[in-house]
């Protein structure tokens, strides 16, 4: 019988340089010429999901961690900030003095100094990653596309990311807006390097149910690939979780299946063990 599968990306299909292992390309077709579905399930926007992605051949993707869904080249659900949401973010995060950036299907939308105020902070984000010349990335390297001088109230936003100038930030900012989703990224609690806010009481989970709902597919021929604390719900959900032996503890622990890194064939040993191939 034929499965949907949902692969995160950073970490799960990439690694954190961005590399993509041929096997995992291999894999996914293979697993497609069988009959079964592939989706990305990622915290990525559709505007950060390039071409090489898309070339493998894929059957749509989850994107903003449950906030997009489409099928075949159809979007099937939307949940954007509203306007008015976006307002009030991005009037904040001037208040403060923080610089951001809007995360949209269209693409990045970055706040007037975001470029240079990002530098030091992309750059320690690299190191925590390894990612080679780290000391010397660019706002520009680590986002290629990111589109500069853009108006920033839009009501195609999906998320916004915002540098942290403390975590005091962040506490804040989950004080000032309970309407909407506030979490950070690039560190746990102190650590962290960014705050973002996005679309409330949605997850990749959810996301999927709204697929298989549109699919008229069942449950019970779902199968999700992930590395991170984000992924848990859709392994939960999933008929089977298969975690990635490069990701965190959390993961590995509450999965039906650890199998090895993202570098070292985690994916294609995954399909094979399922035989998915």
């Amino acid at each position: 019988m034929s499965k949907i599968l949902f692969l995160d990306v950073d970490g799960t299909l990439v690694d954190y340089e961005g590399r993509l292992p041929s096997s995992a390309v291999t894999a996914i077709r293979a697993a497609r010429c069988k009959g079964h579905r592939v989706y990305l399930c990622t915290g990525r926007s559709r505007a950060e999901v390039y071409p090489p992605l898309w070339d493998i051949g894929l059957d749509g993707m989850i994107g903003g961690n449950g906030s997009y869904v489409e099928d075949r080249g159809r979007e099937v659900f939307h949940q954007c900030l509203s306007l008015e949401q976006c307002k009030r973010v991005v009037d904040w995060c001037h208040s403060r003095g923080l610089e951001f950036y809007l995360e949209s299907n269209s693409g990045l939308y970055a706040s007037e100094g975001f470029e240079q105020a990002a530098l030091n902070t992309m750059r320690e984000y690299s190191r925590r990653k390894e990612r080679p010349g780290a000391d010397t990335i660019t706002v520009r390297d680590a986002f290629p596309d990111m589109i500069f001088g853009a108006g920033l109230f839009r009501e195609d936003v999906n998320k916004i990311s915002y540098i942290l100038s403390s975590y005091q930030d962040f506490l804040d900012a989950r004080e000032q807006f309970p309407d909407m989703a506030n979490n950070t990224w690039g560190g746990a609690g102190e650590t962290a390097l960014f705050g973002d806010v996005g679309v409330k009481d949605i997850d990749k989970a959810k996301a999927i149910d709204a697929l298989l709902r549109h699919l008229g597919a069942s449950r019970a021929d779902t199968i999700a690939f992930g590395d991170a604390k984000v992924d848990i719900p859709m392994l939960e959900y999933c008929a089977v979780g298969v975690a990635m032996g490069s990701g965190g503890e959390e993961i590995r622990a509450m999965a039906d299946l650890v199998t090895s890194g993202v570098n070292e064939d985690g994916l294609y040993k995954a399909f094979e063990t399922l035989k998915l191939l």
